[in-house]
């Protein structure tokens, strides 16, 4: 008997068009469930690999946030059921990459919510308290992977503490410490921003566009500057002075890590985004990259500067078992966090959705929203 196959979108090398192949369908064993991906949204990380080969060896399948159905389970899910709806974060082997119609990853990497039909539109939804909140497929695939990163960077690399589930009337011990995040109109700095909020953090100062700053100030910014104010550094010195913890959502040496190292008070602690970008991608030039932050900036004496490595959350024993599974699709449902606003990338082909996602992220005009696209057809 033939192996059954299903269409994946691959790099072939640095810099190439991406190309669609036929790779195996592979059968769930153990607690994985298999799941047919009808919606992606291309992010950075794709780029990075697309045309910088970070951490990949070609061809790679891409892609590393969906939202579809599942459609098999193996004997050991027992939270998962055909039919369900999800969503989730899926990167370590190609058998789970999003960019492709179907993969299979353990049911604790997806959250759960029910589906519906509204009109036209394919819908998830989830009742909690009696209170129904409805959410397009499109908006839930913005959360993954980008909520998992705010909780780790803010649990893991500023050492802040998240509980959960969280206690009535918490207040955390560093609640009117002020939070630099630069970069907050990122999908990154959204979600820090609602978690923070959500656990009682009250001086948050985000950097964006002048464009985000009412919406970023609604999920929980006190302050907003504009980065590409000349003078951005001297006026958060001056109404903010030192800070002590700052997000560096952007990661990118001249464009980041430089103004940011003159903001740090002794003893700071920066979480920095990776792959530092120490040359951006552009039509006419590869990119260049660092994984590593400390030689990047002129850091004063004292600060301790990390590098995000969202790929370690699972490493922390609580969000191993429950930050997928439970936590994200119950502040979704909550109404905690919002899925990021978001941009539908069109193409008459799956490789062309992809292709045309991946050059809109190349171009740098991305701003505010995430790149999604229909990947295999209900």
């Amino acid at each position: 008997m033939a192996t059954p196959t299903h269409a994946a979108v691959v790099t072939t090398a640095p810099r190439n068009l991406l190309v669609v192949r036929q790779v195996p369908t592979i059968t769930p064993i153990n607690d994985e469930v298999l799941v047919r991906v009808e919606w992606t949204a291309s992010t950075p990380l794709d780029l990075h690999q697309a045309d910088g080969g970070l951490l990949v060896k070609h061809p790679q399948v891409l892609g590393v946030r969906v939202a579809g159905t599942v459609l098999e389970t193996a004997e050991g899910a027992k939270r998962l059921k055909v039919g369900d709806k999800v969503f989730g974060f899926q990167w370590r082997e190609q058998k789970e990459k999003g960019h492709q119609e179907k993969l299979a990853a353990p049911e604790w990497l997806f959250g759960k919510v029910s589906g519906t039909i509204l009109g036209q539109r394919e819908c998830l939804f989830t009742t909690l308290l009696s209170k129904w909140r409805s959410f397009m497929m499109q908006e839930a695939v913005t959360l993954p992977n980008n909520f998992v990163t705010a909780f780790h960077t803010i649990s893991t690399d500023l050492g802040l503490p998240i509980p959960w589930p969280k206690p009535e009337g918490y207040v955390p011990p560093k609640a009117s410490e002020a939070i630099l995040i630069w970069g907050g109109a990122s999908s990154v700095g959204q979600y820090a921003l609602q978690v923070l909020k959500y656990y009682g953090y009250r001086n948050i100062i985000a950097t964006a566009s002048p464009s985000h700053h009412g919406y970023l100030k609604s999920l929980g910014a006190i302050r907003c500057f504009d980065y590409r104010d000349p003078n951005v550094v001297h006026d958060i010195g001056r109404d903010m002075g030192s800070l002590p913890l700052i997000i560096d959502c952007i990661g990118s040496k001249a464009g980041t890590l430089a103004p940011i190292s003159q903001l740090t008070g002794s003893a700071a602690k920066v979480a920095i985004m990776l792959p530092v970008i120490v040359k951006a991608s552009a039509d006419e030039a590869a990119p260049e990259y660092s994984m590593e932050v400390e030689s990047q900036a002129a850091w004063g004496p004292g600060v301790e500067a990390r590098g995000v490595r969202t790929h370690f959350y699972l490493q922390n024993e609580l969000f191993n078992e429950k930050l997928q599974s439970e936590i994200m699709p119950t502040l979704l449902a909550e109404g905690i966090v919002k899925p990021n606003r978001y941009e539908l990338i069109e193409g008459s082909t799956l490789v062309e959705r992809a292709q045309n996602a991946l050059d809109k992220l190349r171009s740098g005009t991305v701003s505010g929203a995430r790149l999604v696209w229909r990947v295999a057809e209900a």
